[in-house]
């Protein structure tokens, strides 16, 4: 066999792996839709009683009073026993420390039903995790190299991990089936954005970017996104929460379906406790990508700093998630000041993935949208 056979026949191997990654997204995507609509049917299926807990919580009356020491199982009839789906915790309001406000039941509302299919939505979506790894596995043995050339193959990876920070959360049993629905709505959103308008064909890197530190630099700024984006979520419900429970405070009477919804979430200050931590553990590894990046560039350009936009926009985003945690130790800035704050920062993050990348011009810029070609690093 002649070289230039062998040649011919490793790369017909990789353009086979390649499309098989591709076949492995597709096919992911269709199982994330399916677990999307198993989160639908969960939420649709489970209990729609309108302010149950929240509202007897806040107006210290009817069975569901809350207690600091704890609040009653939410159980669940049926024939030969009962079934015992979860132990709400009770946890006190940030904004109110006088109140004591129970966590929801869940997207299942405390039914059967409802829960059975959240484990179908979860089982589906380990499915559709798993699927997608193979296809950024393939991805990366199409061309011997990590998979983070260009934003194809860092949406696609972004995706990939932010659906395994999700099940780890499950994993370790924390109260997290609520962010299911968002999630599978996103990634789907991000992989339909991949695959369509960024799809780069698998290719190799240009020289310089052949460097362990890429394994490093970009494999914690994917791991650090994925983990901003879980507080995020947190934050916006946090939000939306945080509203219905001061309406009930007041006497208000929140819409049938947003009664119907928010109440099967945590208490607003559950998840304003979920995302500040999440965010806090993450910061640092935010601030070793950084330094990473650094060290990078001067190897790869003789200096650490340029102020290149890239570099720019993860400063930028480094100050507004310090900004953020330092408001939390403020007792002025608490609550949802901060929510905002926190909400500012990844949106600095979000501009830094995909504006920077796309629109400005610089060393870690691609040159189009087809990122057909690239001029430096990935990310």
């Amino acid at each position: 066999m002649t070289l230039a056979t062998a040649t011919q026949l490793a790369a017909a191997a990789n353009e086979d792996l390649a499309n098989l990654s591709n076949t492995l997204i597709y096919s992911a995507m269709a199982v994330y839709t399916l677990a999307f609509f198993a989160h639908i049917a969960e939420w649709l299926f489970g209990s729609r009683s309108k302010v149950g807990r929240t509202a007897a919580a806040l107006t210290a009356t009817g069975e569901g009073k809350a207690n600091a020491k704890g609040a009653p199982a939410v159980t669940v009839k049926k024939a030969g026993g009962t079934a015992v789906l979860e132990r709400p915790k009770v946890v006190v309001r940030a904004a109110a420390g006088s109140r004591d406000v129970p966590d929801g039941p869940g997207a299942h509302g405390g039914t059967e039903k409802g829960d059975l299919y959240g484990r179908i939505a979860i089982s589906l979506t380990v499915l559709a995790f798993a699927i997608e790894a193979g296809g950024v596995l393939t991805r990366a043995l199409s061309v011997k190299r990590a998979p983070w050339g260009n934003m194809y193959e860092f949406n696609i990876t972004f995706t990939t991990v932010a659906a395994g920070v999700y099940l780890v959360l499950l994993a370790m049993r924390k109260n997290v089936r609520w962010l299911g629905l968002p999630l599978t709505t996103t990634v789907l959103l991000d992989l339909g954005l991949a695959v369509t308008v960024l799809y780069t064909a698998s290719d190799q890197l240009v020289p310089a970017l052949h460097s362990y530190w890429l394994y490093i630099h970009v494999s914690t700024a994917i791991f650090c996104g994925a983990v901003f984006y879980v507080g995020a979520v947190g934050t916006i419900l946090y939000l939306f929460k945080d509203s219905f429970e001061n309406k009930l405070a007041n006497g208000g009477e929140p819409g049938r379906f947003a009664s119907s919804v928010l109440d099967r979430l945590p208490a607003a200050a559950s998840l304003d406790k979920f995302s500040y931590r999440v965010n806090a553990a993450v910061f640092p590894l935010w601030t070793f990508t950084i330094i990473a990046g650094a060290i990078w560039a001067g190897d790869a350009w003789g200096r650490y700093w340029g102020w290149d936009p890239k570099e720019v926009w993860s400063f930028i985003t480094w100050v507004a998630y310090a900004c953020y945690l330092h408001a939390r130790a403020t007792a002025g800035w608490k609550g949802r000041k901060a929510a905002y704050l926190a909400l500012a920062a990844f949106g600095c993050w979000l501009f830094n993935y995909y504006g920077v990348n796309i629109f400005v011009s610089g060393k870690h810029s691609y040159a189009d949208v087809g990122l057909g070609a690239l001029q430096s690093v990935g990310f």
